[in-house]
């Protein structure tokens, strides 16, 4: 008796007690005790709350106080080098540091593949600073790696492997261009870092960027910048470096959607043309002469859902296509028909079947074709092969078994291939006519990730990059 009527008691007192919980919570006002912030009074960073629609290309700017080092005269001005082909030939060639080559500097990045352009002891690079959400142009001197200057401005955007993946251009007097993730344009004076024009491709050719960011490359021809800004009405301009004005623009009756292949230069049938891979078929667009601008040939013979390398010129009239995913590789002719032009592929075939790539540009050199196979690449997969440009289906070379670089990137210079492995490692290939040897392999980047940005070099001193760091080798022995 006395524990039924202990358990009453225990039971109406738990019920007393919530219900006075309950009807405390309901009666309490919680903003009795609210405090009043006006605007900028969280001190917040100007502009930090701008809206993606709503950004102002280049509109801050921080000067460092560092020594600039002197003396320093190469260049390499942009995707691939001046010319495009990701070679570099010195009249004297280079020698080669013996062992381990020596870290001059490392610098900590946003998160990215963005790879820095050179110019005169000057280090271009475009990165994306999360904590400010912004774009940032940053200069160091190649020297020491300290940081000379930044030119930024708000951009709110989300990851998305990485932000970042372009390449500044730089012409000869110094004018640096670059084409942010969203599709934000601005050339600066890559001296002083003063901002001298801006153009915004979404707002002005209403252009739809691509799944991962832009990736496309600014391409200088003359005194033009060429942006495929594959708009709604407009295919591809070419701007006046000194302005940003639009010189000369081109339809896009073709309705071509923005990848993140590079346009490329070429001289087919004796014409300088602007071969792009845009998302929805493959075209060259005049560069010279009255009709320039012009389309001059389309197929849409070729036509991936995703393009990451930009077309590769084998000959007068052949340019090789490739893409990742399984698209595999394609071969396109081109040819003066009449008064016109006519393109058509004549080859094509899937990853495993023959030369291919998902993300680097294959490398030309010597009459041979450089590449490494992507994960899907059957046998070869992700290993430095070589083919002959007649004969894209068979490898004449191959690295070996435990040579293998995922999507890292790699370069030529004076006959020597550095290939560099996505975790970090370096590798150094001597060429010998058809076949390779390795010469150095070094663990450049500790734990490094995803080192996916293509390598540059000027002044004997190499630079490369992962995620999360860019790093500057003295590869040379002066």
């Amino acid at each position: 008796m006395k524990m039924k009527k202990r358990s009453r008691y225990i039971t109406l007192a738990t019920i007393a007690f919530w219900t006075v919980v309950l009807i405390g919570w309901h009666l309490y006002d919680p903003s009795s005790r609210f405090v009043k912030f006006e605007p900028g009074a969280d001190k917040r960073p100007v502009g930090s709350a701008r809206k993606a629609d709503d950004v102002v290309i280049g509109e801050f700017f921080m000067k460092y106080n560092a020594t600039f080092t002197e003396g320093m005269k190469d260049q390499w001005s942009g995707f691939r080098g001046k010319d495009r082909t990701n070679i570099v030939s010195h009249t004297v060639p280079i020698k080669l540091a013996e062992g381990n080559f020596k870290e001059l500097w490392t610098v900590e990045t946003g998160e990215g593949h963005a790879a820095p352009a050179v110019w005169k002891g000057r280090v271009y690079m475009l990165d994306y600073n999360e904590q400010l959400s912004s774009d940032a142009l940053r200069c160091f001197d190649l020297k020491t790696g300290a940081e000379l200057w930044r030119r930024w401005y708000r951009v709110p955007m989300k990851r998305n492997h990485g932000f970042s993946r372009t390449i500044p251009t730089v012409t000869e007097d110094g004018k640096v261009m670059t084409i942010g993730p969203e599709g934000h344009v601005m050339c600066c004076n890559g001296e002083t870092g003063d901002l001298l024009w801006t153009l915004d491709l979404k707002k002005r050719f209403s252009t739809e960027v691509p799944f991962w960011y832009a990736g496309q490359c600014p391409l200088i021809v003359g005194d033009e910048l060429i942006v495929a800004s594959a708009g709604a009405d407009t295919l591809m301009v070419g701007l006046d470096v000194a302005t940003g004005s639009v010189r000369w623009a081109t339809s896009n009756e073709k309705k071509l959607k923005m990848s993140h292949s590079s346009v490329m230069p070429m001289i087919l049938g004796g014409k300088l043309t602007l071969v792009y891979a845009g998302i929805g078929g493959v075209c060259g667009v005049s560069a010279e002469g009255a009709d320039k601008g012009k389309m001059l040939w389309f197929t849409n013979q070729w036509q991936p859902s995703v393009i990451a390398p930009s077309p590769l010129q084998l000959s007068s009239n052949q340019i090789f296509l490739v893409a990742g995913y399984g698209a595999g590789g394609a071969l396109l002719q081109v040819d003066k028909a009449g008064s016109g032009w006519q393109a058509k592929v004549v080859d094509q075939y899937k990853t495993d079947k023959g030369m291919s790539s998902e993300q680097q540009t294959p490398i030309l050199y010597k009459g041979n074709v450089i590449t490494i196979l992507p994960k899907d690449g059957g046998g070869m997969r992700e290993r430095v092969c070589i083919y002959q440009p007649t004969d894209l289906h068979r490898t004449v070379w191959t690295s070996a078994n435990d040579e293998r670089f995922g999507l890292g990137p790699y370069i030529v210079i004076d006959g020597y291939l550095f290939a560099l492995k996505e975790d970090g490692q370096l590798f150094v290939y001597e060429i010998k006519g058809k076949e390779m040897r390795l010469r150095n392999r070094q663990n450049v980047i500790k734990d490094g990730a995803d080192a996916w940005g293509p390598m540059a070099y000027a002044d004997g001193m190499l630079l490369l990059r992962d995620a999360k760091t860019l790093k500057c080798f003295k590869i040379t022995q002066n």
